[in-house]
Formats: structure tokens, C-alpha cells, sequence
């Protein structure tokens, strides 16, 4: 998890709950974190990320002088979509209508529209977006990898809520199955990311400089994330 732990690891609580506002607070321990980072959640909670060696007493001072911060960004937080026919869904960066249609036994584009069949449709959707995610970005992470003298050992997909890919020094990359709602742009970066771990595990300036060679105007895409990406985790893909 490249150092993302959990508070009761290091001694603190897992959790705290606020009563102004009214908000469970989880706290996880980053070994390369230099400050507190506090964020809302799409679930209606809140993230408080730490470098260690950081005491409760600290962290309860610092959600104290947030806590105003806090309850703004929590009323700014969009509202959570269960995944069903008649809701829009980005595919690709654009709304997607899904659409229930008799007969249909795999989720499937077609007329503009994600059509699905009978039973709930989240599941079958998540499943057809994981699938979707692999058939687009293993091409692309193989042809990065190749371009920098690198293979790729294997790619698993799965939703993450910390990261939208990783890179083990083995080789393995993985990738968060939310990204086959961002644009094609934005998923070649995400491709070309992982792929130049494979020559330098870090976030150095040799990093950026292969990544650089890779995709030139990758900061945008970036950016993209930055702005859009944590609304990507809105979308709940559970029964109905």
C-alpha cells in the first residue's frame, strides 16, 4: 500500500467521530506524508491522511480548527448515485443513459445508451466496466512498458479509493476499474503512469522525465484526476 496505513497501527485510533460536524473521521498514517491532509469522502465521511509520529492530541486539534472547513466541504460534496436504469453514467468521459431492455444479457453500448437486462443493474455495470478497463488499458500499459525497455509480469483491476493505479517492483501493475469513466486521454495517462514505474518506483525528477518522454502533455490528464477524479467514487454499484 506504499505506506498508507491505519491510525490504530501507529497507536492512534482508526476512527474518530465529530459532533461538529457529524462525521466519523478515518485517520491513515502515510510514511512520506509531511502534513495533515484532510478530505471529504462521497460516502459522507472524511479522510484524515498523517505523517507519523503524530499524537491523537494533535490530530484532535487539527480537526478542532478544521472542523468550519470541514462542514462546508461535506454540503459541497455531490450527492451519492445508485447505479440503475434511467441514471447517467460517465463512460469514456461522456453521460451515459442505462437503460433496461428485455433480453439483454450483458450490459452493452448501443444507441447511445448502456443497455442492461432484467435484475440489478449496478453489479452487472461494475462487471462490465472492470472488463471494459482491462480490454483498454493492458494494451496500452504493454505498449508503454515496451517503449521504455520494461515488461509488465501481471495486471489485476479492482476499485481502489486511495489510487487509481499502482506499481510493484515486480512488475505487477494494477488499476482502479472507476477509469473507464474517465476520457481515452485520461486512461492512456493513467497506462503510462504505471508503465514508468517499471523504471523508476518513486516520484523522482528521472520519474517524471520518463513519464515525460512517454506522454509529453501528461500534466493536464493529471489534472484531469485532480478536478474530476474524486467524483468518480459517487457512484455506488451495490443491489438494489
Amino acid at each position: 500500500m506504499l505506506g498508507a496505513l491505519l491510525g490504530a497501527a501507529r497507536g492512534l485510533p482508526a476512527e474518530i467521530r465529530l459532533a461538529r460536524p457529524e462525521v466519523t473521521v478515518t485517520l491513515r498514517i502515510n510514511q512520506r506524508a509531511r502534513r495533515f491532509t484532510l478530505r471529504p469522502t462521497p460516502e459522507g465521511g472524511a479522510v484524515l491522511t498523517l505523517p507519523p509520529g503524530v499524537s491523537e492530541s494533535e490530530v484532535r486539534s487539527f480537526l478542532l480548527r478544521h472542523a468550519t472547513w470541514l462542514e462546508g466541504a461535506l454540503v459541497r460534496q455531490p450527492a451519492m448515485v445508485t447505479v440503475a436504469p434511467g441514471c447517467l453514467l460517465p463512460v469514456d468521459g461522456d453521460p451515459i443513459e442505462i437503460a433496461a431492455v428485455e433480453g439483454v444479457r450483458a450490459p452493452r453500448l448501443e444507441g447511445g445508451r448502456l443497455l442492461v437486462g432484467a435484475g440489478p443493474a449496478g453489479p452487472a455495470v461494475a462487471a462490465w466496466l472492470k472488463r471494459r478497463t482491462r480490454d483498454r488499458l493492458a494494451p496500452l500499459a504493454h505498449d508503454y512498458a515496451a517503449q521504455v525497455g520494461q515488461r509488465i509480469s501481471s495486471i489485476s483491476i479492482r476499485d481502489t479509493r486511495s489510487r487509481w493505479g499502482s506499481c510493484s517492483a515486480a512488475g505487477r501493475l494494477s488499476f482502479s476499474w472507476r477509469i473507464a469513466m474517465t476520457p481515452p486521454q485520461v486512461q492512456a495517462y493513467l497506462a503510462a503512469h504505471e508503465a514508468a514505474h517499471l523504471v523508476e518506483l518513486n516520484h523522482s525528477p528521472r520519474y517524471w522525465a520518463v513519464l515525460a518522454r512517454l506522454m509529453p502533455d501528461h500534466a493536464r490528464h493529471k489534472a484531469w484526476l485532480r478536478e474530476h477524479g474524486r467524483g468518480l467514487h459517487r457512484y455506488r454499484f451495490d443491489t438494489v
